[in-house]
């Protein structure tokens, strides 16, 4: 019998969305504005199109999920401060593609003040942005530097009659990313769902796991969880390595066969309204550890749980990091996969030879999500609401002057991790991760 699906949290309120826009808003000059482009549909071959995903920017400040949609907030005008232009409705290709809102939609569904159809955008745009003096907008994007651009060449062609183009553009990165970072409760229910899914996932596969089948056959499990559970699906290519392939970090083939007596390594989380899980996970094909596994497995996982444990109000990520880097080097001594003083090795890097990648990343709308890491030139303190993850791993490589029976094996652990105000929470103990507790799962479930 199939499991019953969870029950949704509840989504994200119109009230919430506006507040956010609102709180931007309030950071910006009065004739200033922002232009926001969310993201378009992309083809995957010929007329066939990769599934649609909003910008995570747009949808952050109106929940709005149609593509070509484009956010103008227009700080202190009368007739609306927000205005949000989707596509036209067109009942021929509603046929084919689905229902659009369209704009009175907009406004009824999404609580922006106004909304226009695209076939209005130009001319909407000039009127809206005549005589606002600035305009913020992320100036990394090719689409919304070039909208800007046409805007402002269209609005100064008519400076001879009064028109007053945007003087200057200004990066909102800054400002829109750090209220990103820092999660509501609304934000925080649907990542504990997110990260619910994702471990469910991660315990199915441990449980289909067996010699014989191939790495794809868990990323089926996986994902196939993901999707019963409400999710849109992985949040990032689901990751999948048996053997050897555990030591490249992002590999994502997943079609080579399950060997007895290798390590499994799984990196995959679900997505839930746009809303990412992220878990890593290793453990035997088998069922089973064998001694040099466990021991390199325990020494990734003393570092992680160390790691977890410190996570607080102002510790910085580098903190974590340098603790990590000491319990690993000091485990890879004491295995005899490093030589000499734990002092020694961590000033000469020799334990980058096994420990490529940094220990933490933000975590949210992105799997790697905005917000600085650093801040007045040092690292930034956590405070409460910032969720990150913690990943220790260790790649050893399947060469002549390592021990034979530590060649190959790669090991990732990974939780995501809120900092509250008393400490932390860890989203993701939903899924093992101690080597009695993977052994009884697999062996005797």
């Amino acid at each position: 019998m199939l499991p019953a699906p969870l029950p949704r949290p509840e989504p994200i309120s119109n009230a919430e969305y506006r507040a956010r826009r609102e709180a931007l808003m309030s950071q910006l000059p009065a004739d200033s504005a922002v232009l926001l482009p969310g993201a378009g549909m992309v083809t995957r071959s010929r007329d066939s199109d990769y599934p649609f995903r909003q910008n995570s920017d747009l949808h952050y400040l109106t929940g709005f999920a149609e593509p070509d949609a484009l956010l103008l907030l227009l700080p202190g005008r009368s007739e609306g401060e927000s205005v949000l232009f989707c596509q036209d409705r067109d009942p021929s290709l509603e046929a084919w593609n689905g229902i659009r809102l369209g704009a009175e939609g907009v406004v009824r569904e999404h609580g922006v003040d106004q909304s226009f159809e695209n076939a209005e955008r130009d001319e909407r745009l000039e009127a809206l942005l005549d005589g606002r003096t600035g305009l913020y907008l992320m100036l990394g994007d090719a689409e919304a530097m070039a909208l800007a651009d046409d805007i402002r060449g269209r609005l100064a062609s008519r400076a001879r009659r009064g028109a007053r183009p945007p003087q200057r553009y200004i990066d909102l990165a800054p400002l829109l990313h750090e209220m990103r970072l820092i999660k509501s409760e609304g934000e925080l229910a649907l990542m504990r769902h997110a990260a619910r899914i994702s471990a469910m996932a991660h315990r199915r596969a441990m449980l289909a796991a067996r010699p014989g089948l191939a790495e794809y056959h868990l990323q089926a499990e996986l994902e196939h969880e993901f999707r019963w559970h409400g999710s849109s699906g992985p949040a990032y290519a689901s990751i999948v390595g048996g053997g050897a392939n555990a030591c490249v970090l992002h590999y994502i083939e997943n079609n080579a066969p399950l060997r007895d007596g290798e390590l499994v390594l799984i990196d995959a989380g679900a997505e839930f309204d746009l809303y990412a899980g992220d878990i890593t996970r290793t453990f035997p094909v088998a069922g089973r550890f064998s001694d040099a596994q466990r021991d390199l497995y325990e020494v990734v996982l003393t570092a992680q749980q160390q790691a977890v444990a410190a996570v607080r109000p102002g510790v910085t990520l580098a903190e974590l990091h340098e603790g990590v880097v000491r319990d690993l080097t000091a485990g890879l001594i004491r295995l005899g996969l490093l030589a000499g003083d734990i002092e020694a090795r961590i000033e000469d890097e020799s334990y980058k030879r096994f420990y490529l990648h940094s220990t933490s990343h933000w975590l949210g709308l992105d799997v790697h999500d905005v917000g600085d890491y650093r801040t007045e030139g040092k690292p930034r303190p956590l405070v409460p609401g910032m969720v990150l993850t913690v990943e220790p791993g260790l790649y050893v490589p399947d060469a002549e002057d390592i021990a034979q029976p530590y060649r190959g094996i790669g090991i990732r652990i990974e939780d995501d991790v809120v900092v509250t105000a008393e400490g932390h929470e860890v989203l993701t103990d939903g899924v093992p991760k101690q080597v009695a507790e993977i052994e009884a799962l697999m062996v005797n479930e």
